[in-house]
């Protein structure tokens, strides 16, 4: 797996200050795309080890709520085993740390995916759908367009229906 960049202290991509980690890799080629530079796979630098454990280390600091894994595509098939890894240590280090990710594709493509199913059940919130450039607005929370939702997914796995995030609606 290849990534474009790991951003410490980072307050876009999810509920509190958080260690933002953008993949390489994705086939969605969304109109609009504020990330275009990451949709080659063999773009940025290879996630390495010392990589991961930068990142682990980063969530030890007190005042960082989780990690949120975005790209890019962190759902590609090349990039999937890769973030299961490093999600099971988060998990394992850091409990108390909520994992975001972001895909451009839906829940219900998602579950569909077995690596990419347990990659989710890894994860406490997704942020899904493509970005539709038709449907931007600065107003909404922690996404680009109205299509996407931002969906809890402990409790949209136990409940069996999607369970949406209190900031799933807008400024």
């Amino acid at each position: 797996m290849n990534y474009m960049e790991v951003k410490y202290n980072n307050i876009g991509n999810g509920c509190g200050v958080r260690t933002s980690l953008f993949v390489s890799g994705c086939c969605h080629a969304c109109k609009g795309c504020f990330n275009y530079e990451a949709w080659n796979r063999c773009s940025g630098q290879p996630f390495t080890q010392e990589v991961q454990e930068q990142i682990i280390e980063s969530l030890k600091k007190p005042w960082i709520a989780g990690l949120t894994l975005l790209g890019g595509e962190p759902m590609m098939f090349y990039n999937v085993t890769a973030l299961i890894a490093l999600c099971q240590q988060v998990r394992e280090v850091c409990p108390e740390k909520t994992i975001w990710v972001y895909s451009g594709w839906t829940f219900e493509e998602l579950i569909q995916m077995p690596e990419q199913l347990e990659l989710l059940k890894l994860c406490d919130v997704l942020v899904d759908g493509r970005f539709d450039i038709d449907l931007y607005s600065p107003k909404l929370y922690f996404r680009g367009s109205s299509n996407q939702r931002i969906i809890k997914l402990k409790e949209t796995f136990e409940t069996g229906n999607i369970v949406l995030h209190e900031k799933n609606n807008t400024i």
